[in-house]
């Protein structure tokens, strides 16, 4: 039984490991050695009395215990620091946690996030990804970029975009598609999260698709990357899947096919009134980033 709080300084050694899945590295970013974060860690658990990493030759992973305590020990740590900032005076360096879709992370966000932080030097960006409403469920963030209905995750949000859907595939299977009946004579390859999907598209061009056959995946990119070996064809999810597709080597099957999705990405945050100043940066730099950057390049 745990009869007193832990020591501020194992709590942001936990927090610095967890983030950099190692202990050498949150050493470099404390100015400890290795060694000390170790022990350091090594208390807390003792303290807790239950394991919060598992150990790796060259790297450490969240157990279950660590993964649930980590959002708690961050919205502590950033509170405290927010307090001292507000009361004592500016920092040098404001913290900032993001969680976005995987394929929004990947194929955006990784194109313009240098942008911003070139114009904030002052925000130490930290960005997170998952895939599945439960991904976003319990974690700590200022800001969460989601896929589908916004009420599922926070009070408050911003819609960013929309998608649009066509077949794609490898450029020798593409070649044999000259009709979208000819889709039903591959297997189709299905992103398990989307509820707008084959399905969709085909409901859309009004084509019987009772003998499809599929293959589950549960996320876009990997939905790529079984294409792009033969395995089937996939649906691109334009633009935040634009560059997935063309890393795969993947072409339009039927050029002419766009689809308009049913769902959209949106920002959510609990209160926009409570935003933070570096949160409040980021919502305005991505509603600027999506609508002037990336919505102009959307295939029409």
């Amino acid at each position: 039984m745990v009869t007193r709080l832990p020591s501020l300084n194992w709590l942001r050694v936990f927090e610095a490991a967890a983030r950099t899945e190692s202990f050498a590295r949150a050493a470099a970013q404390l100015n400890m050695s290795a060694a000390a974060v170790s022990q350091q860690v090594k208390a807390l658990e003792t303290q807790l009395g239950t394991p919060l990493f598992h150990r790796h030759a060259h790297a450490v992973t969240l157990t279950e215990a660590g993964r649930a305590y980590l959002p708690s020990v961050r919205q502590s740590l950033l509170r405290l620091e927010t307090a001292t900032t507000g009361l004592f005076g500016k920092s040098r360096e404001q913290r900032l946690f993001v969680q976005s879709v995987l394929l929004f992370a990947h194929g955006l966000l990784a194109r313009g996030v240098p942008a911003f932080q070139a114009a904030h030097p002052q925000i130490n960006l930290a960005l997170s990804t998952g895939n599945m409403v439960a991904d976003f469920a319990n974690q700590f963030t200022d800001l969460q970029i989601v896929f589908g209905n916004p009420a599922l995750f926070g009070a408050e949000g911003d819609r960013l975009m929309g998608e649009v859907l066509y077949p794609v595939a490898t450029p020798e299977i593409a070649a044999q598609i000259t009709a979208v009946s000819d889709l039903l004579d591959y297997t189709l390859i299905e992103v398990s999260t989307h509820r707008a999907s084959w399905p969709h598209l085909f409901e859309h061009l009004r084509l019987p698709h009772g003998q499809a056959r599929y293959f589950f995946a549960d996320n876009s990119l990997l939905a790529a990357e079984l294409a792009a070996q033969g395995g089937g064809i996939a649906l691109a999810r334009a633009p935040a899947s634009d560059l997935a597709m063309c890393r795969a080597g993947l072409v339009p099957c039927l050029p002419d096919i766009r689809v308009p999705g049913q769902e959209a990405y949106h920002l959510v945050y609990p209160d926009r009134g409570a935003l933070r100043p570096a949160a409040r940066a980021f919502r305005t730099w991505v509603m600027d980033f999506v609508g002037d950057d990336v919505v102009a390049q959307q295939p029409t």
